[in-house]
């Protein structure tokens, strides 16, 4: 139902300004009553940092940046919603427009800048629903004008840890200057260091928050080996791959294709999923991987996990595939892992990743 009310709406969403659009969403998210889906199957059930998903599909960060929607969305069958990114202090980003469909490319070019209404007013969302089902990650970031950035993470891992089931340090965002730099082995090093204390300082027996890291899909082979030689060493929880990309493949069609800012949606998929592959079988299972970037269908979602992911998200292409994709994707997940006679999707992990990561399989 979801999905035909969207076919029949999309003209007219497609006509507006895409943050227009994407606001009018939140905010229909935010104030109509949440629906209520049924169970998951529970061949989708799956365990990560300690968590248990009932199914591994999520919702990325970028969309609900300010915690508006966390129960509309978890209500459109996500196993999972990831808010923000959020800053310790309000920030406006960048201005407008800084957002661009890619309509013949199935793709967005976003340069947002880390707009956010700051860690309180997320901190007060999020407090308000503490007692309610569903699982909620927060993606933390810098402020723009921060003359210490690490301590910006370490100041929202403080605050906010109490109130989430898992954040995300965000060093991979391309719209904040200089913010990727921090990607570097011996500055995430510090940064990971001292937000992985400050939230040891508000942990309560039993209530340790995992700590994951999103990384960029342009890192270069040594530079992805550097992230995860610190993860390791650090004990971080979980990795994400990946955030959007710099890069412009040749394949865009669009005349917004030279737009600045990240790129989302279809055209990432190779390249995050190739990435999240080399990560794969770099972790050695120390911990789980999130795979991110051009989800759209079952058999997108399907080959991260092939590729080495525990859990899927997406965000891009409810643009165009609608509200309804989650549970399509669900759906279709199922029956996969059932044909193929198993008890658990999760036996499928990384299945491919060797192959995947050699250009292969996709």
């Amino acid at each position: 139902m979801i999905g035909g009310l969207f076919n029949l709406a999309r003209p007219l969403i497609h006509r507006m300004d895409a943050e227009t659009a994407h606001r009018l969403t939140v905010t229909a998210l935010a104030t109509a009553p949440a629906l209520k889906p049924g169970a998951d199957d529970p061949v989708l059930a799956t365990e990560a940092f300690g968590l248990s998903f009932s199914n591994p599909v999520g919702l990325a960060a970028g969309f609900d940046k300010n915690a508006e929607a966390v129960d509309g969305a978890l209500g459109l069958g996500f196993g999972f919603v990831e808010v923000g990114g959020v800053t310790p202090l309000p920030q406006p980003g960048n201005p407008r427009p800084r957002v661009f469909r890619l309509l013949e490319d199935e793709a967005v070019i976003n340069r947002y800048g880390l707009n956010s209404e700051g860690m309180e007013a997320v901190a007060k969302r999020l407090g308000s629903r503490l007692r309610r089902n569903g699982l909620v990650g927060v993606n933390l970031g810098a402020n723009k004008e921060s003359a210490d950035r690490a301590a910006d993470y370490a100041t929202l891992a403080r605050r906010l840890a109490p109130l989430a089931d898992f954040l995300t340090i965000n060093v991979s965002s391309p719209n904040t200057p200089g913010l990727r730099d921090l990607q570097a082995e011996s500055a995430l090093d510090d940064l990971v260091a001292r937000t992985l204390a400050a939230r040891d300082e508000v942990a309560t027996v039993g209530q340790r928050t995992p700590i994951l890291i999103k990384i960029a899909p342009d890192l270069t082979i040594p530079e992805l080996d550097g992230m995860i030689a610190v993860a390791r060493k650090r004990g971080i929880d979980g990795l994400i791959v990946s955030n959007t990309t710099i890069a412009r493949p040749d394949s865009l069609r669009s005349a917004s294709k030279a737009e600045t800012g990240g790129l989302s949606g279809k055209p990432l998929f190779t390249a995050s999923t190739r990435i999240l592959a080399e990560a794969f079988l770099r972790v050695e299972g120390q911990f789980p991987l999130i795979g991110v970037g051009g989800v759209d269908s079952v058999e997108t979602a399907f080959a991260k996990i092939r590729a080495g992911a525990t859990l899927v998200q997406f965000y891009s292409a409810m643009v165009f595939k609608g509200p309804g994709l989650a549970k399509e994707i669900k759906t279709g997940l199922a029956t996969r892992a059932r044909r193929a006679g198993l008890t658990r999707l999760t036996a499928l992990i990384g299945r491919d990743a060797a192959a995947i990561a050699r250009g292969e399989g996709l």
